[in-house]
């Protein structure tokens, strides 16, 4: 065992900044409109319980090109970062791969659908395009639960397999984190120069600091030996690449008891060990993306940031630190304000309360989850559906594409709808439509499913649907987001609420929602880095009438109206 003297050590505190300089400029070497046509991506628009969405990953291959997952399109877009002006090349998915997630590794292209999906080129074609080339994909394997390297590349991010709904269902065995431990975790990484490694993450004595202890999977020989500390507490810890110059990246979160200002930062590190700099990622104002961030062959970092028009692919400022071992991360831009209240919902209305508690609120989680049905053509509906305005796809939710006649797992996205599961079922029996994602239009009364917020209502057992503007009136802040609790929730005022279902072992978030893009437009369950959440504007917060808390609210904090689509609302007069 190396003693702690031959560490070198990252630490983030709130001084020596002079010591450090200013933050390193960003430089956008890419950006793609909102649309379908070529070198176009899909973009969801932000509207009132809509967050903004588009592309969910970005990947890099050994030959410096880059690799945008446009889901929305059914397509990844393939280009050379070092030549902007070239158009990219198109790789078209098979209709029934339908990713949430992207890793590329030399000639390998995998997405995540639940599971790792290996994807080519179809015979005659090549993915090493000219710029430009339009190339049609086809799967060549599903990759099994025994591929390491597979596996672990995809839960860097939080795509992963998720475990047992007993562990969460059992009050007795559901996992928090507790405060005074963290877990190793063992980490296995297909790196540029020195092949498949295998990354240590070892705690240090708290939550502050962990070592990272790198070596090859053939010949188990020792090639790294890191250490990583910051003032608060460390979040997620994602050992990343190593560059074709053996240079060592680290994703690794610093989250302090507020919530406020957390930051999320790459770690660069020499051959050698010794600390080069810090790569500052630029989280706030962006919606949330699956795979935010990847690191090229030559040490580029590149982060993905979405925007209502399209996306930019960033390359990320490099911040030196020779021989400065204290630095500080500070946010350097204001999150988004969150987003006013439809102005034309009135309150007139006491709503009601049904006694709920945290294990009611879990189990009703899972029941929205868990529901199979199936999607008869009624469900299904026309195709086109040529009431969805503003859009170059469809009013149904991509889950359910092409699956007419068939079982399927969880209660649909649906702009403006909501409802407990039992209604849900009895509507969708009766030949309702089945999930609407077609959010700059009006909510629509024909269609059944739940949007986000009405999900989080129907969990803590409400009568009616409290949008995520409603949701500060009957839920109180948590100032420390590490004491979350299953049954809370990550809320984003005007735009997305999350519940929450507990910590991992590894300090990510895992939480159920409702949906368009990390969900592909049903309920699920999803793992995110925490602070890549807060960051971006989610606030932990706590429904203040849960019978197990002892806590009680007044009746008339909560009001209702029926707006002139059929949607059901409840807000909170400021």
């Amino acid at each position: 065992m190396l003693r702690r003297s031959s560490w070198i050590w990252l630490s983030i505190v709130g001084a020596a900044i002079a010591a450090t300089g200013a933050r390193a400029d960003d430089a956008v070497v890419r950006s793609f409109a909102g649309g379908s046509a070529a070198s176009m991506v899909g973009i969801v628009a932000a509207s009132q319980d809509v967050e903004l969405a588009g592309p969910q990953a970005l990947s890099a291959d050994g030959q410096g090109n880059l690799f945008v997952l446009d889901q929305i399109n059914g397509r990844i877009l393939q280009f050379d970062p070092k030549q902007p002006n070239t158009a990219p090349d198109i790789l078209k998915m098979p209709g029934d791969v339908q990713p949430t997630d992207l890793v590329v590794h030399n000639d390998d292209i995998m997405v995540w659908d639940g599971g790792v999906r290996m994807l080519k080129a179809a015979p005659g074609q090549s993915t090493r395009g000219l710029g430009g080339d339009e190339i049609q994909l086809e799967e060549v394997s599903s990759r099994g639960t025994d591929d390491q390297v597979a596996i672990s590349a995809f839960a860097q991010m939080g795509s992963q397999a998720l475990s047992s709904p007993t562990d969460l269902l059992d009050q007795n065995t559901r996992a928090a984190i507790v405060r005074t431990t963290r877990q190793p975790d063992r980490q296995y990484i297909a790196s540029r120069s020195k092949g498949s490694v295998i990354a240590d993450i070892i705690p240090d004595k708290g939550n502050a600091g962990v070592r990272v202890e790198i070596q090859t999977m053939v010949s188990n020989e020792t090639i790294g030996q890191l250490g990583l500390r910051v003032r608060n507490q460390l979040g997620t810890v994602e050992f990343l690449e190593i560059d074709n110059s053996d240079r060592f990246y680290v994703l690794a979160e610093d989250i302090p008891p507020s919530g406020k200002n957390a930051s999320t930062f790459v770690a660069r590190y020499a051959a050698n060990g010794r600390l080069e700099g810090i790569y500052e990622l630029p989280l706030e104002n962006t919606p949330v993306t699956r795979r935010f961030v990847t690191v090229s062959g030559d040490g580029d970092v590149y982060f993905l940031r979405t925007k209502p028009d399209g996306v930019e692919v960033v390359g990320v400022g490099f911040r030196p630190l020779g021989k400065v071992s204290v630095i500080d991360v500070r946010p350097s831009r204001t999150a988004a304000a969150p987003a006013a209240a439809r102005p034309d919902v009135k309150f007139n209305a006491t709503a009601a309360v049904r006694p709920s508690n945290r294990q009611q609120a879990i189990e009703t989680a899972f029941a929205f989850e868990g529901i199979q049905w199936k999607l008869t053509p009624a469900n299904y509906g026309s195709d086109p559906d040529s009431q969805c305005s503003g859009f170059s796809r469809i009013r149904r939710p991509w889950y359910l594409q092409g699956k007419v006649n068939q079982e399927v797992r969880g209660v649909p996205y649906c702009w403006g709808c909501h409802g407990s599961l039992a209604n849900f079922r009895q509507r969708i029996d009766s030949g309702t439509l089945a999930g609407n994602v077609c959010t700059r239009n009006e909510p629509r009364p024909d269609v059944a499913g739940v949007d986000c917020s009405a999900f989080v209502s129907a969990t803590w057992g409400l009568s009616v649907h409290y949008t995520t503007a409603a949701i500060p009136a009957i839920a109180a802040p948590v100032t420390n987001p590490w004491d979350l609790k299953p049954g809370d929730a990550l809320n984003k005022p005007g735009s997305h609420v999350m519940l929450f279902l507990r910590f991992t072992p590894d300090r990510k978030a895992e939480v159920m929602e409702s949906s368009t893009g990390g969900c592909n437009g049903r309920v699920c369950r999803n793992v995110y880095p925490l602070a890549s959440l807060l960051a971006r504007g989610y606030v932990p917060v706590r429904f203040r009438a849960f019978a197990d808390d002892q806590t009680t609210v007044s009746a008339n904090a909560y009001q209702e109206t029926e707006a002139p689509t059929g949607r059901k609302t409840a807000n909170k007069r400021r």
